[in-house]
């Protein structure tokens, strides 16, 4: 039976912050992170998707984090195929010509900046979360394998966000392509009633690493605010439906990361505390 470590998308989403989670003297940078390490063994870093990791950054993290503390880092807009502004970008890039050129500099520079993860054995997965508009077929397939050129050595977990992915009759083949780059197939929980909603479907595509992200269920996905998106809590049965599924995960690869992104207030964090207490495993590193 594999590890299955819980968690949430965020440790410094302001919603999270203005919670009232984080205790008096524990919401400064550091006192977040250490406040949030002592109780989950995993993190999903979403600022990676929004700007450039540092290597300064993940430095701290390493040194604020116990041993065993794991981090998921989410791959930048560019490097997945969705729009980037300039601002985005780091001010020495900001003026040079899109194309390739530019792309490449982006690649090395996320690389270096989780680099400090990676070598201290903290770097749990990146996460490739392609757009909505990536469906499957030929150029689909050619920027998955793209992908996997540039991440060689890198551990990879993989949520496509157009719904024909994972829907019957394409399930096995988008399977195969994952199993086949290395890559750690991503299951989701959402609103299964939306034309954007994707199947939880639970593929094992990486003997390493299996992920499932909780989204929440809101019928404001991909419509809505970011609030009106994320804003759902989930309820103890709701939770418990998954607790099966995770233990069969569990049993097929040797760590399950389950990670909950329904990030509005705390509700994702008391989300993960939930799950860990109906799955029984360690609630941190």
């Amino acid at each position: 039976m594999g590890e299955i470590l819980v968690g949430s998308c965020s440790w410094t989403d302001p919603a999270l912050v203005r919670s009232g989670w984080y205790p008096r003297g524990r919401r400064d940078a550091e006192g977040r992170l250490r406040y949030y390490s002592e109780r989950f063994p995993v993190v999903e870093v979403d600022s990676g998707y929004y700007a450039l990791p540092s290597a300064r950054n993940s430095g701290l993290w390493v040194e604020r984090t116990p041993q065993g503390f794991v981090f998921d880092v989410k791959a930048f807009s560019l490097l997945t195929g969705h729009p980037t502004k300039r601002a985005a970008l780091p001010a020495d890039l900001r003026d040079r010509p899109r194309g390739r050129g530019l792309v490449t500099e982006v690649w090395a520079r996320f690389a270096e900046g989780i680099e400090p993860l990676r070598a201290a054995g903290r770097l749990g997965s990146v996460l490739f979360q392609f757009p909505p508009w990536l469906g499957p077929g030929a150029r689909g397939e050619e920027f998955v394998e793209e992908c996997a050129r540039l991440t060689a050595g890198w551990p990879v977990a993989v949520e496509f966000r157009h719904p024909a992915w994972w829907r019957q009759g394409q399930e096995r083949e988008t399977a195969a392509l994952l199993a086949h780059h290395g890559f750690a197939s991503v299951a989701v929980d959402m609103a299964q009633d939306l034309p954007s909603s994707v199947p939880p479907v639970t593929a094992v595509t990486s003997p390493r690493l299996s992920v499932v992200r909780f989204h929440g269920r809101s019928r404001s996905w991909g419509t809505g605010s970011k609030e009106d998106r994320f804003r759902y809590a989930y309820g103890d049965a709701e939770l418990a439906e998954w607790a099966p599924r995770l233990r069969a995960l569990a049993e097929r690869a040797e760590r399950v990361h389950v990670l909950f992104n329904n990030c509005c207030g705390d509700a994702a964090v008391r989300a993960a505390e939930t799950m860990g207490r109906l799955l029984r495993v360690p609630q941190a590193a």
